[in-house]
């Protein structure tokens, strides 16, 4: 049997970091883990190809090929996925397809031969047997949330790793949270489902042995999901695995906000190598908080817990959302100073949206207030259900927050806010390479020559050199973020 593996295009959004990418010779920040690690559940006699869309141009060719076309994705990659489908139909390749888009709307794709739903580990296996036996049928479900322990490594020797900016792995799936808004625990569960160390440094070996000396994501739902596990196995594990290999990774993951409540555990992930986390903020407006449930967020000063993770040496990337109920005409000013003075550099806020089977989606399918389709973007200023705000006035406010926080000024000097707090592990850093020569002068060159405000850029790099010179390469890759986050920032106030 032939598979080719086929990963849709991403939309350009803040996540993409397409223009930043560029500077360091980058197609994609990430791979696509999911297809990778489901490459390594298929038969080990079948022929096996994967194409990234977002590194790799597909052909006709590459689908005739095939015996069978694998897709998953996320909502986002939507529009990508139904060129995909009309592809493969009108070549005559059956198209196996699953991931969080298929299992939260496979409705909407009965064409698809065969719908793999929910997590691989529980229906592949099933859809294999059947395929075997000649009785494959259309859909696979289960309720069944899965061993983490029969999870293989990924096959990386799939792709091209070169092209990507950042590696993956995952070590839990699941959140003890349950955010209104929030998909996960629809697909994933509440309780975090976690491999065993013996697992997670046999993946890290993986990616060690594909002579990777980058950064590397672990891209768990919530890291810290259960923290007794992490501090008394998981993370001694992984400081061990690095001490001995003079740590050829920087970690970053995604984890709630109460990681700033244990000091040990903070400690524990800078000495692992973890430099970066993502959090969901969501809102400065407690009404909002308590409206979609976000207790972690609850009862505390979130800028005082985000200036504790930073001055751990963990840099916090931050999600934000607009369009609750309980939002006021304040929440906009609010917002920008509340970003400004958290020194979130990268900051990314949308509009809130409703995915298909969270409590936000049920409430307002009951209080009839749902609209059109979910597109999976919060950042495009969209969103499918009726606001309690004036929609202009809200998408007027979203234009206002993101044309303000990224305009040189302003995100200038919430770098040197950041970079005021942050306090980095002493660990001596990488040797540079010669992508980071290149980033250096493509920076100097776009952003202190060319770009009409240059003068932000210089004044940031002549502060650094002045009051945190161990911090250039930092605030000279956030100058480059930045100048991506404009151009998104730009492309959709322009389009709204």
């Amino acid at each position: 049997m032939k598979a080719l593996l086929l990963y849709p295009r991403y939309p350009d959004t803040f996540w993409s970091f397409k223009h930043a990418l560029k500077f360091v010779s980058k197609k994609a920040a990430f791979p696509p883990l999911g297809l990778l690690t489901v490459a390594a559940m298929l038969p080990g006699e079948w022929e096996k190809k994967l194409i990234d869309m977002n590194t790799t141009t597909l052909t006709d060719r590459d689908i005739k090929w095939a015996d069978y076309v694998f897709i998953s994705a996320m909502a986002v990659q939507k529009d990508s996925v139904r060129y995909l489908i009309t592809k493969c139909k009108r070549l005559g390749i059956k198209i196996v397809a699953g991931g969080p888009l298929f299992s939260l709307q496979h409705q909407e794709f009965d064409e698809v031969d065969h719908l793999v739903l929910n997590e691989a580990e529980a229906t592949l296996p099933q859809f294999l047997e059947d395929l075997q036996n000649g009785c494959a049928k259309h859909i696979y479900t289960s309720g069944v949330w899965p061993d983490f322990a029969t999870t293989p490594i990924p096959l990386w020797e799939l792709i091209d790793t070169r092209r990507y900016s950042s590696l993956s792995l995952q070590y839990s799936r699941g959140c003890p949270f349950d955010c209104e808004f929030c998909d996960i625990v629809v697909l994933n569960g509440h309780i975090p489902r976690t491999k065993s160390k013996e697992q997670l440094l046999k993946e890290m070996d993986a990616l060690y042995e594909q002579n990777w000396r980058a950064s590397v994501f672990a891209v768990d739902d919530n890291f810290i999901g259960n923290k007794n596990k992490l501090k008394a196995e998981i993370l001694p594990a992984i400081i061990q695995w690095m001490k001995k290999r003079k740590y050829p990774f920087s970690l970053f993951t995604e984890a709630s906000i109460n990681l700033a409540d244990d000091e040990e555990l903070m400690q524990m992930m800078v000495k692992a190598n973890f430099d970066m986390v993502f959090v969901g903020i969501e809102t400065p407006n407690p009404d909002s908080l308590a409206e979609c449930g976000k207790l972690q967020n609850q009862n505390r000063d979130l800028v005082v817990s985000v200036k504790k993770l930073q001055n751990y040496g963990l840099q916090v990337q931050g999600g934000f959302i607009l369009g609750f109920d309980h939002d006021p005409p304040s929440i906009f000013e609010n917002m920008i100073n509340f970003i400004q003075k958290s020194g979130i550099v990268t900051a990314m806020v949308g509009l809130l949206t409703a995915p298909p089977g969270t409590r936000l989606y049920q409430r307002l399918k009951k209080e009839d207030r749902l609209l059109k389709d979910f597109s999976g973007n919060n950042t495009d200023c969209s969103t499918n259900f009726l606001t309690k705000m004036n929609y202009d006035a809200l998408l007027n406010g979203y234009r206002k927050i993101v044309s303000t926080i990224y305009s040189p000024k302003q995100y200038y000097e919430r770098v040197k806010t950041f970079l005021l707090e942050y306090r980095p592990s002493r660990r001596k850093a990488a040797n540079p390479q010669f992508k980071h020569f290149r980033a250096l002068l493509m920076s100097v060159w776009i952003l202190g020559i060319k770009e009409k405000e240059r003068i932000y850029y210089w004044k940031l790099l002549l502060w650094t050199l002045l009051r945190r010179p161990r911090s250039l390469p930092m605030s000279i890759t956030l100058a480059i973020y930045g100048l991506h986050f404009r151009k998104i920032a730009e492309s959709y106030t322009a389009s709204t």
